[in-house]
């Protein structure tokens, strides 16, 4: 082989370590530090803390959930099924009154079955879904959580008490009016969640298509409260 042919060879094979750092940096720009912050707001503090404080290993991983889930397009939801999930919602509301518990787990259910239904990764891969449903509704993901750990505690020791359970179905709540909103919603959804973090806690019925509560949720009329 001519040394003409190896310093070519040379060259390509430098350039092509170069575009490969050069692709990482810019992955790393456009979603590491503030960006991470800022995309995926508390979820960012939740997996410093279990990272132990180390933000690069926190960022790493939320850099990998975005570049597994970043491209998945949430697929809409006919007004029908909209309407369905609505009832379904405020049913679980309402059983919440005579069994906190209950109401917890098919909370758990639904929320799986209209994220599935959104077209994130289906309910039987939970941690997966999950992951997915951090990249696009961060703000709102850890209602989901809580309502899961919940209805999957086994014993007496691992179960959470009644007002446990209200804060975690409040939180969830959040997550299923996101996933159960219009198109014309979600874009502005979408510029709501860039500008603030939201606290949708509020009982407030006068949206279209939001799920109210009468209700149940109300600590002071919870049976076991």
């Amino acid at each position: 082989m001519s040394t003409g042919v190896i310093i070519v060879l040379i060259v390509i094979a430098v350039a092509l370590v170069a575009a490969v750092i050069a692709r990482q940096v810019m992955a790393r720009g456009a979603g590491g530090g503030r960006g991470l912050k800022r995309r995926f707001g508390p979820e960012y503090d939740r997996a410093v803390a279990r990272h132990d404080g180390d933000t690069k290993a926190a960022e790493r991983e939320l850099e990998e959930r975005v570049q597994r889930h970043g491209s998945l397009r949430e697929q809409p939801l006919d007004p029908t099924a909209r309407e369905r999930y609505v009832v379904r919602w405020t049913a679980v509301q309402e059983q919440f009154v005579d069994s906190p518990r209950d109401a917890v787990v098919e909370a758990d259910r639904l929320l799986a079955e209209v994220a599935g239904a959104r077209g994130f990764p289906g309910n039987d891969h939970y941690e997966e879904q999950l992951s997915a449903l951090s990249v696009h509704h961060a703000h709102h993901v850890n209602g989901y959580r809580r309502v899961h750990l919940a209805a999957h505690a086994n014993g007496a020791a691992g179960r959470l008490d009644t007002e446990e359970l209200r804060e975690a179905l409040v939180e969830a709540r959040g997550l299923f009016e996101n996933l159960t909103t219009s198109a014309r919603d979600d874009k502005a959804r979408l510029r709501k969640d860039d500008e603030e973090v939201p606290a949708s806690t509020s009982t407030d019925d006068s949206s279209r298509g939001r799920s109210h509560a009468p209700w149940a949720l109300n600590r002071r009329h919870v049976k076991g409260s």
